[in-house]
């Protein structure tokens, strides 16, 4: 299991019928990508930049996809630009896998057996695994989904306690999601002036 997939299970354990933002989501399992690459040798972060390894396959087919879309010349990649271009619809590529490994399946409805297009967790192991990092408050997976508005309070000791890198990375997580929403905010502002203008005319 890899804290990016755990994170996927959680936003879709926690706040069932509360999603959290996609962009954000997507955000933090970019960062917990490179986390699990980190724990798996594929690369080791230096100040803020990314440097590769050699490839080995971990057996998960999207962290092996992150493994193998490292920037592998130099100059290497900032970790906060590894966030922005590998995160791009990256929450639906993990509810996607979830389903093709048979982590979850379409709800169906109450009354009518047809798929409501709601996917919902199905017990397992990863489920539980999952949910047990969640239930004793793992520092690093509690600051991802903190960051991705899953949890509300910050886990403000998991920099602390995680060491350098895992705290270089947490922070840019932190500061893509901000730099995300306060585009959110200016844009939802901009279109509230613009409707405005049309009212008024």
């Amino acid at each position: 299991m890899t804290t990016a997939r755990d994170l996927a299970i959680i936003a879709l354990d926690v706040k069932p019928g509360l999603p959290v933002e996609q962009g954000d989501l997507s955000l933090a399992l970019a960062g917990a990508e490179v986390l699990d690459l980190i724990e798996a040798r594929a690369l080791v972060v230096d100040g803020d930049r990314i440097l590769p390894n050699a490839q080995a396959p971990s057996g998960e087919r999207l962290l092996d996809e992150a493994s193998a879309a490292l920037r592998r010349q130099e100059p290497y990649e900032s970790v906060e630009d590894w966030l922005w271009r590998r995160g791009r619809g990256l929450s639906s590529a993990y509810v996607d896998d979830l389903e093709r490994v048979g982590l979850t399946a379409r709800a169906r409805g109450r009354h009518i057996p047809l798929r409501t297009g709601r996917t919902e967790l199905v017990d397992s192991a990863a489920r539980s695994r999952a949910e047990d990092r969640w239930a004793t408050g793992e520092p690093v997976l509690a600051a991802l989904a903190s960051a991705a508005g899953i949890r509300d309070e910050p886990a403000e000791d998991a920099p602390e306690l995680a060491g350098d890198a895992v705290a270089a990375v947490l922070a840019a997580v932190g500061g893509a999601v901000q730099e995300l929403r306060a585009v959110r905010q200016r844009r939802a502002i901009e279109d509230a002036a613009f409707d405005n203008v049309w009212r008024g005319l």
